[in-house]
This record gives C-alpha cells, sequence and structure tokens, in this order.
C-alpha cells in the first residue's frame, strides 16, 4: 500500500529513544526524509540517522530542548532550511519518566518540581506544535501525532506529573483537531501501553530482575506477557505502525482520536 509519504518531511521529537528510532525508519523505509531530534544523546541520534542512511533512507539530527523556545524554533528553521518545512510532526519527546520503579508519595512532590515537569511537557508541546503549523497551513496538508501513554487512562501512583502532562496533550489534541481540519492538517494521539523499550527495561524493579535472572528467552517473555488479551506486551514496531498509518496520507478522515497500543488492556 502505498502510505503518500514519498517526499514528505517528518520530524520526530526524542528521536534517538528506542520508540522514536523506530519511528524514524518506518517513516525511511516509506520514502520520507526523516528529522531526529536529540536533546542530550547527540551519538544516539547520530546511530538511528546513520542505520536510517544505512537502508537508503534521508536523515538528518537536529538539537531540541522541551524547556527552551529559542531551540524549538531553531529546531524547526534547521529542517526548513534543509528541506524546505515539516509536513509531518510526532511528538514524541518528554522530559518526565513514567513509571517510576521508586515512586515518591504525591504529598512530597516539590513545587519546583511539578512547575518544572509541566512546564516542559505541556508548554514544550504548545511550542512545538506552533511551530509546525504555518507550514502545514501554508501547504494545505500535515498530519500531528502526539505519543502519550495508556497509563493516563488506568492511571498509577507517583505518576502524577506525567499523567497530567499527557493528560493534557489529549486535549490539546482534541481541540487542534476540530481547529485544524478545515486546513488539512491531522491530530491524533497514540497511546501505548507498557512497551519493551530500554527505558522500559531500566525500571523493572530490581526484585523482578532478580526474579528473572537465569531464565531462558521463553520463560522471560511469558513474563512480560503474563494477563495481555492479546498474547505479548507491545513492541516499538507494534507502535510504530499506527503512528504511520495516521501520519499518511492513507489517513484521510480520522483525527480527534486516542488510539491505544495496549494488547486489549
Amino acid at each position: 500500500m502505498d502510505l503518500g509519504l514519498v517526499g514528505k518531511v517528518v520530524l520526530v521529537t526524542g528521536g534517538s529513544g528506542s520508540i522514536g528510532a523506530h519511528l524514524a525508519a518506518a517513516f525511511a523505509a516509506e520514502g520520507a526524509r526523516v528529522a531526529i531530534t536529540y536533546h542530550r544523546n547527540k551519538d544516539g541520534a547520530r546511530r538511528v540517522a546513520q542505520d536510517v542512511a544505512g537502508q537508503g533512507g534521508e536523515a538528518i539530527i537536529v538539537r531540541y530542548d522541551l524547556t527552551d523556545p529559542a531551540s524549538i524554533r531553531a529546531a524547526f528553521d534547521t529542517v526548513a532550511a534543509q528541506w524546505g518545512g515539516v509536513d509531518v510532526l510526532v511528538v514524541n519527546a518528554s522530559a518526565i519518566p513514567g513509571t517510576k520503579v521508586d515512586p515518591v508519595a504525591f504529598e512530597d512532590v516539590s513545587v519546583e518540581e511539578w512547575r518544572s515537569s509541566l512546564r516542559a511537557d505541556v508548554e514544550g508541546s504548545f511550542h512545538t506544535v506552533q511551530a509546525a503549523l504555518p507550514g502545514m497551513k501554508e501547504r494545505g496538508w500535515g498530519r500531528i501525532v502526539f505519543i502519550s501513554a495508556d497509563i493516563v487512562q488506568r492511571g498509577g501512583g507517583g505518576d502524577e506529573a506525567f499523567v497530567a502532562s499527557k493528560m493534557a496533550m489529549h486535549g490539546l489534541s482534541r481541540t487542534l483537531a476540530t481547529e485544524l481540519a478545515p486546513e488539512g492538517v491531522l491530530v491524533n494521539v497514540v497511546a501505548p501501553g507498557p512497551t519493551v523499550t530500554r527505558g522500559f527495561l531500566a525500571r523493572v524493579p530490581e526484585e523482578f530482575r532478580q526474579d528473572l535472572a537465569g531464565r531462558s528467552a521463553e520463560e522471560i517473555k511469558r513474563f512480560l506477557n503474563r494477563g495481555k488479551p492479546a498474547g505479548h506486551i507491545s513492541t516499538p514496531q507494534d507502535v510504530a505502525g499506527i503512528v504511520l498509518y495516521l501520519a499518511s496520507a492513507t489517513n484521510g478522515n480520522i483525527t480527534g482520536s486516542v488510539v491505544h497500543v495496549a494488547g486489549g488492556n
């Protein structure tokens, strides 16, 4: 199926992470040109770009800081100078890690931590989308996909700032979808459940790691997949597949939706 992405310019924020890397590879495989942002992990972003180039795709890396509006504008200016503007924006970067191993009681969260966390993610998303919209409106075509998390629906102690920031993203997406549909710009949210990434594995509690030590790959797989109606925990490829569709020309009329990638949970 031709997704209509050949030659489109895609900016993936947080492109040096596990999900971001798979998103970049998936778009490049469809003939899109991919800008991969990074904050501190420049080497990781460079490796993703090299992998894309190794598969015959086009990719550049761009520094991007959610907490710095000037950095966000500069990232879009760099992409515009290179390729003429962004057609597809995937808001994947987050300054707040979800699902903490050792959560802090809500009453012990400082005002400074709360404010800095929400300002980074909520205001960072605000500045990012604002920077993308003029070009999309001018061309009369655009796709924006926010990467959220299914913990927004089910909740999780110790993740209040993360959940609050993602819920704000859901509200922003829904209202933008209404405003931008007449402009040819579709806006959606993809909410993965627990997904096998480096970050996910790093947050597995120590007692679980000890329990899994010495077990076979098949036993570990069964452990991770327990309780999933679909029979397996999500992978970055699962997430990339639905993002690719929502961000493509094949998606002609889905906007304002939240798509859960959580194996039926």
